[in-house]
């Protein structure tokens, strides 16, 4: 496995700025509000051609026993303990603070290599006073730099690539299914993440949007390996007022872009909204194979033999763009068929990547033309001459014939299901694209 860098430090000394920089993407939240990042939050980068995995936490405060920073704090504690090298930064503008002192006890407290980062040194030659203070942490490896404007970072690299060296790293391993588990806030993803990696992962509570960033969590079942990447819970643009909860939703997005599977989660205690309905259409538009999750199943009352097959029409009459989509039904809390979970984003990520021979595809593109003939319009007649499967992931046809400007959207729906019948897709996307026939 690559080796992992761990950012700790207390709140607002420029954890995630630095993180920002160092992976190149905005991926990070980075707001003044102490206790913004609430969840670690992994990324690979490379440096001089060495690769590892950098992990930004909460901030720490030790003698904080608040709810939220109590749950920072055992994160925090978690991405040191997986650590192989740790990133201890502190503000070289705000001076040494008691917060820094007993950080640095919990640090020692560990026997990992440390690099202690003077954050906010801007002019190394006028506030190099700023800095001496901090050697006094009892640290060996100190370094003077400045996040935000990227002044010092390569000889910070430098350091954290000496370290990485010197330490025994565990052997690589491969990426699995990417599965982006979506959904509004407080339908259970982050407590699904942390029943089927057995390990508190993520951070649960009954406080809506306490996920605010994706969290990504390598687990292996069968044999195979998954990475559970735990989306941000997506709110009602109406409700975003801070900025916060907008990069949310945009990195929300992106994950769902990242992941080759999407589990969209509902409540089934409190069935479908408006706003669950936006969460799946994003999925839908970025055409990605989804499994539909019904979870809190163990807290639906009066469940007859019915419940299931009546709440599975409901959901596909709300929902006829997802009709191909498959529905589980699962407890988070008592871990009731979650593992079927991944056998099903096994298969459905195999339906995605299916490719149908040419012969084959005309056969059955022939019988449904047959069976059903294009619309006339004004008097012309449209053929469908020939079909070809140009691409997977998400399976994409193209039938060429005389007149596909007339084609309506309801004969394309209607060739999708007969594809769907001939060759199954259960859980993909299907694009069929109607283009002129070339002479």
């Amino acid at each position: 496995m690559k080796p992992i860098v761990a950012i700790v430090g207390r709140p607002n000394v420029g954890k995630s700025t630095l993180f920002n920089k160092l992976v190149g993407d905005r991926v990070a939240i980075v707001d003044d509000q102490p206790g913004v990042t609430r969840d670690r939050l992994y990324r690979e980068t490379e440096w001089n051609g060495k690769e590892f995995v950098l992990v930004d936490t909460g901030g720490l405060e030790p003698r904080n026993n608040d709810f939220m920073m109590t749950k920072i704090k055992q994160q925090a504690e978690v991405a040191m303990n997986e650590a192989d090298v740790i990133l201890f930064v502190v503000d070289g503008k705000g001076g040494l603070n008691p917060l820094d002192e007993e950080i640095s006890y919990i640090l020692r407290k560990k026997n990992k290599p440390v690099v202690l980062c003077v954050n906010k040194i801007d002019n190394f030659l006028s506030q190099q006073d700023d800095i001496y203070d901090f050697w006094g942490l009892g640290f060996e490896h100190l370094v003077a730099i400045s996040g935000e404007h990227k002044v010092n970072l390569g000889d910070m690299l430098d350091m954290v690539v000496d370290l990485i060296d010197q330490v025994d790293t565990h052997e690589e391993v491969e990426d699995g299914l990417k599965i982006a588990i979506i959904g509004r806030p407080n339908a259970g993803k982050s407590s699904l993440v942390n029943r089927l990696s057995g390990e508190e992962r993520t951070i649960v509570s009954d406080i809506a949007g306490t996920t605010r960033d994706a969290i990504d969590t390598l687990i292996e079942f069968d044999g195979n390996k998954y990475l559970l990447i735990d989306t941000a819970g997506i709110r009602r643009k109406s409700k975003i007022e801070e900025s916060l909860e907008y990069y949310s939703v945009l990195r929300a997005i992106k994950t769902i872009k990242r992941a080759d599977v999407c589990l969209w989660m509902l409540d089934g205690s409190e069935g479908l909204t408006e706003q669950d309905k936006r969460i799946a259409g994003i999925a839908f538009e970025e055409k990605k194979p989804i499994i539909i999750v019904i979870n809190k199943w163990d807290a639906v009352p009066n469940k007859d033999g019915k419940t299931m097959k009546k709440m599975r029409e409901e959901l596909y009459a709300e929902l006829p763009f997802l009709s191909y989509a498959p529905i589980e039904f699962v407890s988070a809390l008592t871990g009731q068929r979650t593992t079927k979970l991944l056998e099903h984003a096994e298969m459905i990520f195999a339906e995605y990547n299916k490719r149908i021979s040419t012969g084959l595809l005309n056969t059955v593109i022939k019988e449904a033309v047959i069976m059903n003939n294009p619309p006339t319009r004004k008097g012309r007649v449209v053929k469908v001459n020939y079909a070809t499967q140009i691409s997977t992931a998400p399976p994409r046809f193209v039938l060429f014939c005389n007149y596909p400007e007339l084609i309506h959207f309801s004969y394309s729906r209607y060739i999708e299901n007969k594809l769907r019948e001939a060759f199954g897709f259960e859980g993909s996307p299907i694009d069929i694209i109607f283009e002129k026939k070339h002479d």
